[in-house]
């Protein structure tokens, strides 16, 4: 496979590198990636390992996202965690409350004397990832937003303007309804992850909260509040639109049937993870166009900026100080923006640092890849606000497939959309007290 910057940048250096030591330092780093995402995860470790000799990391893939997780902590209790591991969003809170067992990132670097400014990393980034006294705990590796793609050659058959996708949702339901009448796709738009892209980031993207105490942040005894009107709409109109034909309904979870029925040209438009666009692009076989979530314009400051998914870099306890600086140097390493902008031109994922996304625009990678800024300048449209920063929910990987489930009650009219709403925040507060309960 083809060597990146992160795994080539330093090559120079290989050539007079000693054969590795006896002494040489194991960093075990646990993850998630699989496929080619995760080969393109061990050239970036492949890369630290080549710029030096003390250290050497080692990727392990450990399944899904959850599955990484909670082996993780499983290995923590029998002691035999690794340095490192790649945790999810959603599981921030869960990290958090794993008392003794977290290094936070921020004391790392500090107690080894390795630079590292936290104010070098995106406002939108950080803010999912520190503490109320903006302390960074982890650090951010791998981080996405939800985006619209869509299929310019519908567009064009449709006599839509395929530069300009839809803004509102007014817009969305107008263009979907042109493509469905004029025979360019019998499906206007599906999604992926419903409650990620249609409750997470549709509240972020109107400022409105999705639960008390700063969507969690200010404490695990919060509670969910996102059975408003808005939510309630949105849903509901999905649920008119999916009957008209305008919209079809993905599949829960991370939505299966999504992707698929755009690749097949289906659907014209698609909301997915920003770091799905080297996957869109290598699948698709017609022009692919990008665009922001719509957001509806009657509701006031909107749209603000949408908040991230992907995962970060956790460093768990019980090792070495030697090991430890192994750790920080890594991650000082991975801070190196030319690393970032590559790790970020190959994925999809976002520039993570302003200098990264700076180098980036430097080369001319926007210019020569219209389309590929979209996540970081939505991320980037205003500064987060406390509805606007993420969230930090306890249990919130059960809490997120309820929410789901509410959703698609809505989808085959078993309910109205404030039911269903209703119904998954009496539910999300239940798992929510569960959480509190076993801490």
């Amino acid at each position: 496979m083809k060597k990146h910057v992160f795994g080539a940048c330093l090559a120079a250096t290989t050539a007079l590198s000693p054969v590795w030591a006896n002494a040489q330092t194991t960093i075990n780093w646990w993850h998630a990636l699989g496929g080619e995402l995760g080969e393109l995860l061990e050239e970036v470790a492949e890369g630290f390992n080549n710029s030096q000799s003390d250290f050497r990391v080692v990727p392990s893939f450990r399944g899904t996202y959850t599955e990484t997780m909670t082996g993780a902590i499983a290995a923590f209790r029998a002691r035999q965690q690794p340095h490192i591991v790649q945790v999810f969003e959603v599981g921030t809170g869960t990290m958090m409350a794993a008392e003794g067992a977290i290094y936070p990132i921020y004391q790392l670097m500090a107690d080894k004397g390795v630079p590292f400014d936290a104010s070098a990393y995106l406002p939108a980034v950080v803010s999912y990832y520190t503490d109320p006294n903006g302390n960074m705990l982890s650090f951010p590796f791998n981080s996405s937003t939800p985006i619209m793609y869509y299929n310019k050659d519908v567009f064009e058959a449709a006599g839509l303007d395929p530069e300009q996708p839809p803004r509102t949702w007014a817009e969305m339901e107008a263009a979907s309804v042109a493509i469905l009448e004029s025979g360019a796709a019998p499906c206007g738009f599906t999604t992926s992850w419903p409650s990620w892209v249609m409750l997470e980031n549709f509240s972020a993207w109107h400022n409105i909260p999705l639960g008390t105490k700063a969507n969690g942040f200010e404490g695990f005894d919060t509670e969910f509040v996102f059975n408003n009107e808005l939510v309630a709409r949105h849903w509901d109109n999905l649920k008119a639109w999916q009957d008209a034909g305008a919209f079809r309904w993905g599949g829960p979870g991370p939505g299966p049937d999504a992707f698929p029925a755009f690749y097949s040209g289906e659907c014209g438009i698609v909301f997915g993870s920003s770091a799905s666009r080297a996957g869109v692009l290598r699948n698709a076989d017609f022009n692919v166009g990008f665009g922001f979530q719509p957001y509806y314009d009657d509701v006031a400051g909107a749209p603000q900026n949408s908040v991230i998914g992907g995962a970060t870099l956790w460093v768990l306890t019980g090792h070495t100080d030697d090991e430890y600086m192994g750790v920080a140097r890594f991650f000082e390493y991975l801070s190196d923006p030319v690393v970032q902008a590559d790790w970020h031109q190959v994925t999809g994922y976002l520039p993570i640092t302003q200098a990264s996304f700076d180098l980036t625009r430097e080369r001319g990678y926007y210019d020569e890849n219209p389309g590929a800024d979209t996540s970081i300048l939505q991320m980037t449209l205003n500064p987060p606000t406390e509805n606007s920063s993420g969230l930090r929910f306890g249990n919130f990987v059960q809490i997120r497939d309820v929410i789901s489930e509410e959703m698609e009650a809505v989808m085959t009219g078993a309910k109205t959309g404030q039911q269903a709403a209703d119904d998954a925040v009496r539910r999300g507060n239940d798992l929510l007290r569960q959480f509190e309960a076993q801490r």
